[in-house]
């Protein structure tokens, strides 16, 4: 029996290292899961209402659907007018859930889908991941919903098909995060090619088939170190960031792969030192993740570090921290991990003093130990034969 409503959230993240170099394929980065979430439930509502309605405290007004046999469509213009950013990754992620359906010919229902997140400020976003919260959050709130009974993985899996509908340029760490919480390590598949398998096969033939490079291995977290986050006040673009750098094929063909090769080599550096817990090890590569992020910016000109963000690192380190920009930078957070003895007033004060909005965030807490840490390879899904 279905049930009168459904609530489900999934956590925002940080990048610790890999920034730029995850787009890649097969190449490694680390983030992280925090506590601020986007909230979604799923309740069944009239078909008078809309197959489909939206309801969102980052929308205007609610959004109502149909079905059609292109997808989900507004049911008027002013509605479809709001078919980006947040509306798009529900849509996708819904239309993914109700295509494997189709496919196992089952029924669907009206439903009615109310998202709140605590990934932005104002309205404004912080550079949390919440385009891949709110995937994840609406994939298992709508699985769950209709009873489905899908894996951890498999519910990563088509989130990233939800995804790459809407936008095949990120990695998807953001999603392995938001799915798997704590420290994620993880290798990002071809997005683009699976957005074209989605074109030539169904979505339960795309899901079940190997990815090549998909690695996602949960992380132990540290200890005797503290993560502070601090926010530069200026929203970021990370899809603008990246195609930016993708117009540069001067600074790929001379130095792309060296640039891919050292972040392999910090990326990996930091997952030995989560799994053996050496705190100073972990700084050291924080710091190398950052100095590898100058080194990107300073033969590109992307605009990477911001004066704010300059400056949330240059006090953080001046307080005994190790910090760097989170993501693509250009705006939204930086980190800082600070050893847990050395107090976190000095480091607020003197962000706040410096403009820099101290957010208060703590890392998700998970039960991964360092003798024994579970990792998702390149296979198809384990739950191959889920009952939808």
């Amino acid at each position: 029996m279905t049930p009168a409503s459904t609530t489900r959230r999934a956590p925002g993240k940080l990048m610790v290292a890999g920034e730029y170099a995850v787009l890649e394929p097969g190449r490694p980065a680390i983030a992280v899961a925090v506590d601020r979430y986007v909230n979604v439930t799923v309740s069944t509502c009239s078909s008078g209402e809309g197959d489909v309605v939206v309801d969102s405290d980052l929308l205007p007004h609610k959004v109502a659907l149909r079905r059609t046999p292109q997808g989900l469509r507004a049911l008027s213009e002013d509605n479809q007018s709001h078919a980006s950013g947040l509306l798009s990754h529900v849509v996708s992620a819904v239309e993914t859930i109700e295509q494997l359906r189709i496919e196992h010919r089952l029924s669907l229902a009206s439903v009615k889908l109310s998202v709140h997140s605590e990934l932005h400020r104002g309205g404004v976003k912080t550079g949390l991941g919440s385009s891949a919260a709110v995937t994840a959050a609406t994939t298992q709130a709508l699985a769950d919903h209709y009873g489905m009974s899908l894996s951890t993985e498999d519910r990563f899996r088509l989130a990233m098909l939800a995804s790459v509908q809407v936008d095949a340029g990120p990695s998807g760490t953001d999603l392995a995060a938001a799915t798997w919480r704590g420290w994620v390590s993880y290798r990002s598949p071809d997005r683009q090619a699976l957005r074209d398998a989605l074109h030539r096969h169904s979505v339960l033939h795309t899901l079940k088939q190997p990815w090549p490079h998909l690695t996602i291995r949960p992380l132990p977290p540290p200890t005797g170190l503290a993560l502070h986050v601090g926010w530069s006040g200026t929203p970021a673009s990370t899809t603008a960031l990246v195609s930016d750098l993708t117009t540069r094929p001067t600074w790929q063909v001379a130095s792309l792969a060296r640039f891919l090769d050292d972040s392999e080599q910090c990326v990996t550096a930091m997952e030995r030192a989560l799994q053996q817990d050496t705190p100073q090890l972990l700084l050291d590569a924080v710091r190398t993740a950052r100095s590898l992020l100058s080194r990107l910016d300073a033969e590109t000109a992307l605009g990477i570090f911001t004066p704010p963000l300059r400056r949330l690192c240059e006090v953080a380190e001046s307080c005994g921290a190790a910090a760097k920009p989170s993501g693509a930078g250009g705006g939204d957070c930086g980190i800082a991990l600070l050893p847990a003895h050395r107090s976190a007033g000095p480091l607020h004060r003197r962000w706040t003093a410096s403009d820099i909005t101290p957010l208060g965030l703590r890392a998700i807490s998970t039960a991964v130990t360092r003798s024994h840490v579970p990792t998702v390879h390149d296979t198809s899904p384990s739950a191959s034969g889920h009952k939808p």
